[in-house]
């Protein structure tokens, strides 16, 4: 493999003028190559384990039947001696071993910090780590390939506030926990994903695009949940301290981990987050058709949602996340993505959440009682936004 795009417009435009630039004077480094040559062969490299557990179940049985095995081996502990298939002991085993590089204290630190975001953290992950992955054409293929748009953005975007929302809460993720069985769920689905198209297309192209949801893709969608994430805040003047940082990046290292991906890749810090991405951008050809697809999906769910009532709220709605999109990505990925730039009035929207954050900040962020009053608001809001998508959410088809 090679940095196939490093020389093209896309790539330089986004890191010597687009938020590639601002990440790297953020981490303040110059990207080696040998980074590229560590990180390269996991293109090729996939959660082995999760893909021999949907072969013994989801492939082989019913799905309710499938899904009450799991069920059971993510609700309660599993032993050496269980009487289960080897391919689930050997991923219930390796998921329940709590490694030793873990920071209970610094996890919990980076829930906190997720929660006190409050819807903050609801439109970065929308309109900038969500919308902004989907320029990277080669990553939404499986996207196209398990037909999600048939599906919809609003199931969609249930399964990820659903995850993140889980996922992000303090003392959540101890084995057999709610979260730790969303997590279980989540990697079986990235298994059965793959092994589903590997099975029923002959046009993936493995060349550019590596496996269907290799280790490197992974890695780099959570350091959307990372440092992408963070990146965002900071546009909506969002101060993040440092114990935070290091906590928002260690409690995605153990998410990951709980995912299958190789801990020893997952970044520590925003130098080696960013200087892994800069080189798997580099294999990411810019936004495609399928790209632009996916965007207008994500656009119209603002309209096909039913959490509000009436026709122009929801219109007023895809207004404010388009006039986030203009104001967090780049001109050209706005513009290659189809994204129409809203009115004048609409872009004073972003103005207006960054004078409401710094108001915020002044008020809690000066002693811990008043900060984890913040937490708990911010946890509430984002717990009430999910609550909405579920109930609005058809549920008429599963994994």
């Amino acid at each position: 493999m090679t940095p196939k795009f490093q020389n093209d417009t896309h790539y330089k435009n986004f890191w010597k003028k687009g938020n590639g630039k601002d990440l790297l004077d953020w981490a303040d480094i110059h990207p080696k190559f040998q980074t590229f040559k560590k990180y390269a062969p996991l293109y090729y490299e996939v959660d082995h384990l999760g893909d021999e557990v949907v072969k013994e179940t989801y492939l082989k049985l019913k799905y309710k039947e499938a899904s009450a095995i799991i069920k059971k081996y993510s609700e309660h502990p599993i032993t050496e001696n269980e009487d289960a298939p080897e391919s689930i002991k050997r991923l219930f085993l390796q998921m329940q071993e709590i490694p030793e590089w873990l920071d209970e204290k610094s996890v919990n630190i980076g829930a906190r910090f997720c929660m006190r975001a409050g819807t903050n953290a609801l439109i970065i992950l929308r309109d900038f780590t969500l919308m902004g992955g989907y320029d990277f054409a080669y990553l939404s293929k499986p996207l196209i390939f398990t037909e999600a748009l048939k599906k919809g953005a609003v199931k969609r975007l249930k399964d990820t506030l659903e995850f993140w929302v889980n996922v992000t809460r303090e003392n959540a993720l101890a084995p057999n926990s709610e979260a730790y069985q969303l997590i279980v769920r989540t990697r079986l689905m990235h298994s059965y994903a793959r092994l589903k198209i590997k099975e029923k297309t002959e046009k993936w192209d493995y060349q550019n695009w590596g496996e269907p949801i290799n280790s490197w893709d992974m890695i780099a969608t959570y350091t959307g949940f990372s440092l992408v994430f963070m990146q965002g805040l900071k546009k909506l003047g969002v101060q993040i301290s440092e114990e935070e940082e290091k906590g928002l990046f260690h409690l995605w290292k153990y998410i990951g981990y709980l995912l299958g991906i190789p801990a020893a890749f997952l970044p520590d810090n925003r130098q080696q987050a960013v200087e892994q991405f800069y080189w798997w951008t580099s294999i990411q050809d810019k936004g495609d058709h399928d790209s632009a697809q996916l965007a207008l999906a994500l656009l119209n769910e603002n309209l096909e949602n039913t959490i509000y009532k009436y026709p122009f709220q929801r219109k007023m709605l895809m207004n404010l996340h388009q006039s986030m999109n203009w104001f967090l990505l780049d001109k050209e990925i706005n513009e290659r993505l189809n994204i129409p730039k809203p009115s004048k009035i609409f872009l004073m929207f972003p103005k207006m959440v960054i004078k409401g954050n710094k108001i915020t900040q002044k008020i809690y962020l000066k002693n811990p009682a008043k900060y984890q009053k913040l937490v708990e608001i911010g946890s509430e809001q984002q717990r009430k936004v999910l609550a909405d998508y579920i109930k609005h959410t058809p549920k008429d088809f599963h994994y």
